[in-house]
């Protein structure tokens, strides 16, 4: 299904070893949500990586899996969303081969005008009203619960599709928020985000 003028990710992107490289890629792509006949979009502006076993900052550092955790070690493509602090949502995106547990939280997106989407979806499409600068802002606004967990991408209702835009402004790599307690592995350049976009430290 084709709601956007430009083509869904193939899952061989997300498939890829390198889960940095990865959640720097997904800056400029667009996370698109179609539920109860309502089309909702945003630009990526805002990611992180989590390296699996070795990221301290990682749920699944050290191969932990557990009830939570499993949906890390399916094979890219997946959707993982967990609860944070018991009440925030929060949207990753899995990474590389089943049972190697990379995935990218998507911390942030731009709103997507409108003459990117498809003729045919314009009646339905709902456009964001401002850039959504945290993560539990973007999985309410998009609609995204904890029933999106293990939710395979471009299935049913979650798409991630290609950058739309001809060029992208200047992508900033900084430290992570909120995992001081992974020791040095809180300093890695493992977070990224768009020159134009405003990020926020409060999920």
């Amino acid at each position: 299904m084709k709601f956007i003028k430009s083509l869904p990710v193939d899952q061989a992107f997300l498939l890829r070893g390198n889960v940095v490289n990865i959640a720097r890629d997904l800056i400029g792509t667009v996370l698109l949500t179609y539920t109860g006949n309502r089309l909702r979009a945003g630009i990526i502006a805002e990611t992180e990586a989590y390296a699996g076993a070795t990221d301290r900052a990682s749920h699944a550092f050290s191969d932990k899996k557990t009830k939570r955790t499993a949906t890390m070690f399916l094979e890219g493509g997946y959707s993982y969303v967990y609860l944070c602090y018991g009440i925030h949502k929060l949207f990753n995106i899995v990474t590389n081969e089943i049972e190697i547990p990379h995935a990218v939280l998507v911390r942030g997106v731009l709103p997507l005008d409108e003459k990117y989407i498809q003729a045919d979806y314009l009646s339905i499409y709902s456009k964001l009203d401002k850039s959504l600068n945290g993560p539990a802002k973007l999985t309410k606004a998009l609609g995204i619960g904890l029933g999106h967990d293990r939710v395979l991408l471009n299935n049913a209702e979650i798409w991630l599709f290609e950058k739309v835009e001809p060029e992208l402004p200047e992508i900033i790599a900084a430290p992570r928020v909120g995992v001081d307690y992974a020791g040095e592995d809180a300093r890695l350049l493992y977070r990224f985000y768009r020159a134009d976009y405003r990020p926020v430290k409060p999920i």
